[in-house]
């Protein structure tokens, strides 16, 4: 069995066993604009899923892409979530036994983590470009799985390095070359908590993925793996559209001789006409909700009930629902926002009555 690296590294910073370990959850927004419905519907989730389970709830601040990261929204998150009536025990403020829980701050990390992963055989360097990979698939001698015109095909099996020297990747230079993760051929097999189960065999699906670009922007699939392994969380519950990085991120965690998280994929909440909501509407955000004069407790209600935790809309506070949350209430299906969703907010009282119970 290979050991993972040690806990000043890349490893967790203790190694007991699985049964011993207090349940652990995250929320990892990344600062992009501020939060808006659906963010907080995955992120109540979340929450009530680990504070029934009495676990501890971190929150992880995903700002590795700079160029994306916006100023103050780090902050702005915090301060939403918080009016909405969730709590965390671990964050990149008061800290924690996992520090530092900021991707931008975490690169050393990320940096033993490869180191590992070169050693295993599991790394490769890349000089490709996204044009090459979109010009060899294709070609004639293309895999029948790619279909041409596709803006990230399948990273074909036959471009990998056959054979690496010993040593190459600490002699490999800065801006050199990406970084690619040497995928297994097999069928990775999965449990999701919302859609079950699930098979998928990456090498056809997505091939060998980059872990680290030329320019030494870590992927996010290398820093969600890492910091989930090494801060130890054991379930990772975050929006539908990642559930197709999962089985990738499997095969990352098991060449690095991790765990397995629990996951759940939370079912997307869509615009009234059926469009992907956008950090850029300002009419859906938190925030602006907020600011409109909603009361925490009416959004958490109406989030609750869009999940299925309760039977109809209803103000309720976060830790009112704690005992009412169950996955199995939860269906696989994006909820569409109402139009009108303010005064449908409105319209929510405060009540004495247990939620759920009529």
């Amino acid at each position: 069995m290979n050991a993972a690296p040690s806990s000043s590294q890349a490893g967790p910073r203790s190694r007991r066993p699985a049964s011993q370990r207090a349940p652990r959850g995250r929320w990892a927004p990344s600062p992009t604009g501020l939060l808006h419905i659906g963010n907080a519907r995955t992120a109540l989730a979340a929450w009530l899923s680990v504070r029934q389970r009495g676990g501890a709830f971190v929150w992880r601040v995903e700002d590795i892409d700079a160029p994306r990261t916006v100023a103050g929204m780090a902050e702005a998150a915090v301060e939403d979530l918080a009016w909405l009536g969730l709590d965390w025990d671990e964050d990149p403020a008061r800290g924690g036994p996992y520090a530092p829980y900021a991707q931008s701050q975490r690169s050393l990390v990320y940096e033993a983590a490869l180191r590992v992963l070169a050693k295993r055989g599991r790394l490769f360097p890349c000089r490709l470009s996204r044009r090459d990979l979109i010009d060899m698939a294709s070609a004639p001698h293309a895999e029948d799985e790619h279909q041409a015109g596709e803006e990230e095909p399948p990273y074909p099996a036959h471009a990998r390095p056959a054979d690496l020297e010993p040593g190459w990747y600490d002699r490999l230079s800065s801006g050199e070359a990406a970084l690619r993760f040497a995928v297994d051929a097999g069928v990775v097999r999965f449990v999701d908590r919302l859609y079950g189960a699930i098979d998928e065999r990456v090498d056809r699906s997505v091939g060998d993925f980059v872990l680290k670009r030329r320019d030494g922007l870590y992927a996010y699939q290398l820093a969600a793996v890492v910091d989930d392994w090494t801060m130890e969380i054991d379930e990772v519950v975050r929006g539908a559209d990642l559930l197709g990085s999962t089985a990738r991120q499997i095969q990352l965690l098991e060449a690095l001789g991790a765990r397995r998280p629990v996951y759940a994929h939370v079912p997307l909440v869509v615009g009234a006409g059926g469009e992907k909501l956008s950090k850029r509407d300002a009419s859906i955000t938190l925030r602006s909700l907020r600011e409109q004069g909603a009361a925490p407790w009416q959004v958490v209600g109406y989030l609750a009930w869009s999940l299925g935790i309760v039977d109809r809309p209803m103000a309720a506070t976060a830790r009112e629902l704690v005992s009412e949350f169950s996955w199995s209430r939860i269906a696989p299906g994006e909820w569409r926002l109402p139009g009108d969703l303010l005064a449908r907010l409105r319209e929510l009282r405060r009540s004495s009555r247990q939620p759920g119970r009529g």
